[in-house]
This record gives structure tokens, sequence and C-alpha cells, in this order.
């Protein structure tokens, strides 16, 4: 039997960073059940909330990330990262870790960085197809590094690197939810074609308002709509559809496995969570890359589907005009829904989170 080990997983700030790291854990404790996992986030981000109520414990550091918009903001970025290095020296003390992986997120810096000074094994998780900074810097002295995808070895040293895929939520990958049973869980028509908008966790601002600019469009094509807006936005387009009984309007949606079976197409971000889970689920997707991601690795995450005719891209800063009208003619077009479909699912990889688990784990013993 494999002995007590001591894991720390950290990173976070989205979703794209939050389930990949839940799934990892699951599958190491499948793996070994006698590992130890804690989670280390940063202080006020959705990982604080969501990593507890999937049954980790999360300690938060008081770290912030490089304010691209705002200079001054960043007066204080100095003294939060040399504070949260005597943070996580702290959690090393008292918990010990044989390990630490890497997912993404800001937080993953003092802590990998940390591991790294002390000899400690580290790994990293990068989801995307363009490299993040921090994990080009960690992977230097990183033991492996998984990536989603080939040609990595332009950020990464070659010899580091395990292509693994994208570890995506269990729940998601073994979902039975029928058509019928996720439509009436919004209660929705079976009668009609349903069109899923994502935005990712927190929303989309230029998805929502050029959903809300042109609502009218969905009843005159008689489409129904299942709307995640994310927080901010949901008042509004809770007030714009309050008498259309054929739009399902969320803040944000738990059961993802139901809004995806009851979906004809969807609209999403590209992150590579967003990715990975429409590979595995099979949907006609259209994806609105968000511009100001890092090295616009979300333009490059949609453009490597769109090359095998497996998504549909509509630019940022043309969503307001283009997106509703090319939702509609891809509703309409079945032959095309069809050929992506085929395309798609070609790219879903089930077993990535039992990959980066089962490596991770052999290294160390």
């Amino acid at each position: 039997m494999k002995g007590v080990r001591n894991f720390i997983i950290a990173g976070g700030g989205t979703g794209g960073h939050i389930f990949p790291a839940v799934a990892i854990a699951n599958a190491i404790k499948k793996s070994n059940p006698l590992s130890n996992i804690l989670f280390v986030g940063a202080e006020g981000k959705m990982e604080m909330e969501k990593i507890p109520m999937e049954g980790y414990e999360i300690k938060g550091l008081t770290i912030a990330g490089f304010n691209r918009s705002s200079l001054l903001k960043n007066i204080s970025l100095p003294f939060k990262i040399i504070k949260s290095f005597y943070q996580v020296s702290e959690i090393f003390k008292k918990f010990k870790p044989d390990a630490v992986i890497g997912v993404g997120g800001y937080s993953t810096f003092p802590v990998l960085r940390y591991a790294q000074s002390k000899g400690i094994p580290t790994f990293i998780h990068e989801a995307n197809s363009f490299a993040g900074k921090t994990n080009i810097m960690l992977g230097k002295k990183a033991k492996i590094i998984f990536t989603a995808s080939e040609g990595m070895d332009k950020f990464f040293p070659s010899d580091k690197i395990y292509v693994s895929g994208n570890p995506v939520r269990k729940v998601i990958i073994e979902s039975k939810v029928s058509k019928a049973e996720a439509l009436g869980a919004f209660g929705l028509s079976p009668d009609k074609k349903t069109v899923l908008i994502i935005g990712g966790s927190l929303g989309s601002k230029t998805i929502n308002e050029a959903i809300y600019n042109n609502i009218e469009s969905f009843e005159k094509s008689n489409l129904q709509l299942i709307w995640q807006t994310g927080k901010l936005f949901f008042e509004k387009a809770k007030s714009v559809c309050k008498d259309m009984k054929h739009i399902s309007v969320n803040a944000f949606i738990n059961k993802m496995e139901n809004a995806y079976a009851a979906a004809d197409v969807v609209v999403s971000r590209s992150g590579a969570m967003s990715i990975a889970e429409l590979c595995i689920v099979k949907k006609p997707a259209i994806f609105v890359p968000y511009p100001f991601a890092a090295e616009d690795h979300q333009k490059v995450n949609a453009q490597k589907l769109a090359e095998k005719n497996a998504a549909k891209i509509i630019e940022d800063k043309y969503a307001n005009n283009n997106l509703v009208s090319a939702i509609v003619s891809l509703s309409a077009d079945e032959t095309e829904q069809n050929k992506m479909i085929e395309n798609i699912s070609k790219l879903a990889i089930t077993n990535a989170d039992s990959i980066v688990a089962r490596e991770i784990l052999n290294y160390l013993n």
C-alpha cells in the first residue's frame, strides 16, 4: 500500500483553475486514499468558497495579480508578495508537503517558488495553448509539466512535458442526464432548439450585452435560452426577461451537466476548461475569446478548434453586431451542427485527472 502523502494544490481565481484542481485532488485520493490534500488560494477569490464545498480545506494568501488597467493599484503589490511568502512558509511548517501542484492563477507563484527553494518536488498543469508567464518561470524547476495539447515545447523544457489533456469534473464526464430531464430542470420546452450562454464562471460583459441588446431575436427565431450571466449582470438580464418563458436566466449554474444536456448550441468564452468540457459533451460551439486574457491565450485556444472545423469564433469587438445572428444561423443548420459535433468529439480527453495523479504518485514512489 502507498504511504501517507501530503499534497498542496495551489491556484485559483476562476472556475478554469478550480475545477481541474479539484479533479486532480479527487484522482489522487482515489489512487492513494492515505493522501492528505490542502489547497492554497488567494483571499477574496472564488476558490475560498468553492473548494470547501468540494470537501477540501483551503488556506488563503494576501496576494494579488498585476493590474494592467490601473498601474496605481500595483503600488502595494510588492508588500503583498512578501507577505504571501511569509504566509506560505507558515503553511509549509505546519502541513509539511511532500509535493506541490500548481494549476494557474497568481497564488501559484509564491507557493511553488517557496517549495522549489526548499527542494520539495513541484508539478504544473498548464491548461492553455499559450502558457502563462508564471508557469513558464516556475517550469524551469518543476519535475513534470502537464499540458493540454502538443506543441508546448516553445514554453517549457521538452523533457519535462507530459501531454495529459485538461482534467474535467467527473459529474460532467459521467453524466446520464437526458435532454428532456435537463430541459425540465430549467422549465423549458422539449419542442424548441435550446441555446446555452456561458461567459465563464464570472460572466462575460460582452456576451451578456450582445444577448441583452438582441433579446427579441430568440423568440422570433423560435429559440429558447439558458443564460448564465454572472452575478454583476444578473438583475439586468432578469428584468428584461421577466415575461419571457422561453428564457432561463441564472447568475451561476451549479449543475452544468444539466445545462450541457439541454443545449443544442453553446456560446462561450474560450477558456481552456470550457473547451475541454465542450469536447466531452460534444456540443456545437461559438466562442467569443476574452481579448484581455494573458498573451491572448483564449484566442489561441479557440483557433485550434476552428482550424479543425470543430467550433466557430466571433471576435469580442464584433460580438454586439454579429453574435446573435451567428447563433440563429447555426441553430437552424443541423448539417453544420452535426459536422461540428463529429469534429469536436475527436478532441475529447476523459481521463486527464487520473493521468496527472498517476504520474505524480509514480514520481514520488
